[in-house]
């Protein structure tokens, strides 16, 4: 069964620092392309950056320069640490996994954690 278990999320004020983690488990992490989405209120859900297998990662304009992902294949973990944070960068953050078995493509999402960036 695979899980993926979001942390770290909570409430920051601008200018300020947040790391967000995901414990994966159920499919072969290290095989897997990992990334970090966040859905604000009224919005459609957005890609924040991705890792992939190879550890070559990306990201979205708002968020470059400030954002990192990085992943630990012995610990099943994906991060994502965030700084300079501003109030636009408010949302839900969901983990989200993709990776092939067997010619299938499989893509799973964790239950998100809230990041709010307010004074």
């Amino acid at each position: 069964q695979v899980q993926l278990v979001e942390s770290g999320g909570g409430l920051v004020q601008p200018g300020g620092s947040l790391s967000l983690s995901c414990a994966a488990s159920g499919f072969t992490f290290s095989t897997a392309a990992m990334n970090w989405y966040r859905q604000a209120p009224g919005k459609e859900r957005e890609l924040v950056a991705g890792i992939l297998s190879n550890g070559r990662s990306n990201y979205a304009d708002s968020v470059k320069g400030r954002f990192t992902i990085s992943r630990d294949n012995a610990k099943n973990m994906v991060s994502l640490q965030m700084n300079g944070l501003k109030s636009e960068d408010t949302a839900v953050y969901y983990c989200n996994a993709r990776y092939s078995a067997y010619l299938r493509p499989y893509n799973y999402w964790g239950q998100g954690t809230q990041v709010t960036v307010s004074a």
